[in-house]
């Protein structure tokens, strides 16, 4: 079941934050091309089950992966809405322009 996309300032921060590990980057990276279980992303990284885990759940609170059980297995997907939410996030921002620099401020004495 897919996880709902949000831009709330929770969702925000946990999405940069997810994406601020390479191990996560990597994770990413792998489940650009396609779903995987967690054996096969364990192999591919040559990380333990447990710390990718750890990973794993960063990823799912950030709301930057699916996942799915299928027999003993979890399956993981990306939640590409989410990824859309969060370049929106940051389009915001190109649609401001140039951003001027600060005026001094009046030394008021």
């Amino acid at each position: 079941m897919p996880i709902p996309t949000a831009t709330t300032p929770h969702l925000i921060v946990a999405g940069f934050h997810a994406l601020s590990d390479p191990i996560r980057i990597n994770v990413l990276e792998l489940l650009r091309q396609r779903e995987l279980c967690v054996c096969d992303l364990c192999e591919v990284l040559g990380v333990s089950q447990s710390k990718l885990s750890f990973h794993l759940k960063t990823l799912k609170e950030a709301a930057l992966v699916n996942s799915r059980q299928q027999g003993r297995w979890i399956y993981y997907s990306l939640n590409l809405p989410q990824f859309a939410a969060l370049e929106e996030y940051l389009a915001d921002y190109r649609r401001l322009g140039q951003i001027l620099p600060a005026r001094p401020c009046d030394n008021i004495s």
